[in-house]
């Protein structure tokens, strides 16, 4: 590998505790698993990851994007997506792909072994998503996501926050 060039992110060599481990702070059932593909080649005007959610558990929270358009592509495992008012079963081969329309999504893993997901999107300085299910708006900056409750309320959050303490 060492001889490789920059270029190239051999997957299998990655380790599974250099994974990102990310749990949304307003979530206590959200855990996944992260390593940023995007990242590891340069990449700079998207992203894409591997991400891994365990049995058992959940992405982040229902939300819809504004700005970046986001997919997902099931590699492993099986579970439900959330897109709109559907709850619909997913599992390998199936493709999920949300444009910056409005429509709410988010997964679940209801299977008995790791949900394993190739996703990815746009990068964009900003990013502001709709949580219908806390009732509140969100803008996403390089460091910090400050949420804007429907009842006036304002919570400013450091992206730290969202990677787990082991």
């Amino acid at each position: 590998m060492t001889n490789d060039p920059t270029n190239i992110v051999r997957t299998a060599a990655l380790r599974p505790e250099d994974a990102a481990h990310i749990k949304h702070p307003m979530n206590p059932k959200s855990e996944v698993f992260v390593h940023r593909l995007s990242d590891h080649a340069g990449i700079q005007r998207m992203h894409m990851n591997i991400a891994r959610i365990p049995a058992g558990k959940q992405s982040y929270l229902p939300h819809a994007h504004t700005l970046q358009e986001e997919w997902l592509f099931v590699l492993e495992g099986s579970g439900y997506a959330q897109v709109g008012d559907d709850e619909v079963a997913i599992g390998p081969g199936d493709d999920l792909g949300f444009p910056a329309d409005g429509t709410v999504h988010h997964l679940k893993n209801t299977g008995t072994q790791d949900m394993v997901v190739l996703q990815g999107g746009e990068r964009t300085p900003r990013e502001v998503a709709r949580f219908p299910t806390i009732a509140k708006t969100a803008v996403f900056d390089v460091s910090k996501v400050t949420f804007y409750g429907d009842d006036g309320s304002v919570e400013e959050h450091h992206i730290s926050e969202w990677v787990a303490k082991d």
